[in-house]
């Protein structure tokens, strides 16, 4: 199922931190923040993600990461077996294992928005390189870096990667990687958000001037919220962990939410609270005291 339409207010400054509220749900992060930065998943995370599953409360990944880079968690989805992807770009099942997880829900970015930001972005800030990330594909220009150590599917100008006949057209966008050799990441992203306007959502995740374009609206908050509402989950039951701006929003709507010990200074000011850094599972930890 494709979902094309926006949620809007899907951010919400929490007025109280509703540490009385029972959670629900637990949304986390996965780079910098579940995973330690060899990207493993520690014996005391595992553990506390079991308990708490074991304990009524629902856990889902919420990550940047593309679904074929699911496999570092796919063991541990447990009931539901969803995980939120591509910033919110797709909601994917990944019961089955990696290359066997099927769409739920996909947030595409229609092609046009894509290739307006694709134009303004190279006027507003020459020497941008792209790389287009589909359901299944993913293509990028020549001169754009070898940062996912993968092979892409297409080398080719964004322009034509992003075209009506373009190898796998029929196939939606989730979202744009726009990268640039020597900008200031923080600058870049604000640069970028104000070129692009609304045709786009704008964040990133990278320690680099990476940054990473969804279509208007698509946030990992937005679809998160989505998911919620389905299951009759308020955002006053959600905890969220986040550590880069591309979790802002999430923790932001959340009613508790924790930045990580190694967070960006803007996730520390968005959440309701903080805990230990990435590598001292900062996660667990919180969970722990939450089922204690």
């Amino acid at each position: 199922m494709r979902e094309n339409d926006a949620v809007t207010s899907a951010t919400r400054q929490p007025q109280n931190p509703a540490s009385a509220v029972r959670p629900r749900l637990i949304a986390t992060d996965l780079d910098g923040t579940l995973l330690r930065d060899d990207k493993s998943v520690s014996p005391r995370t595992v553990a506390a993600l079991a308990a708490a599953e074991e304990a009524g409360i629902e856990v889902f990944f919420v990550t940047g990461r593309p679904a074929r880079w699911m496999d570092v968690v796919s063991d541990h989805v447990h009931g539901h077996g969803l995980a939120i992807c591509g910033n919110g770009a797709a909601v994917v099942d990944l019961h089955g294992g990696p290359g066997a997880h099927r769409f739920v829900k996909v947030r595409e970015l229609a092609r046009k928005n894509a290739l307006d930001t694709v134009r303004l972005l190279r006027d507003a800030a020459p020497g941008t390189v792209y790389a287009v990330e589909q359901t299944y594909g993913f293509h990028q220009e020549p001169d754009y870096p070898k940062l996912h150590l993968e092979v892409p599917d297409e080398l080719a100008p964004a322009e034509e990667l992003l075209g009506a006949d373009a190898p796998g057209a029929d196939e939606p966008v989730l979202k744009i990687l726009a990268f640039h050799p020597t900008l200031d990441p923080d600058a870049f992203l604000t640069l970028a958000r104000l070129t692009v306007g609304e045709r786009a959502n704008v964040t990133r995740s990278s320690p680099s001037a990476l940054l990473e374009i969804s279509g208007p609206g698509v946030s990992k908050a937005s679809t998160l919220a989505l998911c919620c509402a389905e299951r009759g989950i308020s955002h006053e039951q959600v905890v969220a962990f986040g550590d880069m701006p591309n979790d802002v929003e999430m923790l932001t709507w959340a009613g508790r939410s924790y930045a990580m010990g190694n967070a960006h200074p803007d996730v520390v000011a968005a959440a309701s609270g903080q805990t230990v850094a990435n590598n001292e599972d900062g996660v667990a930890v919180v969970i722990e005291r939450l089922l204690a």
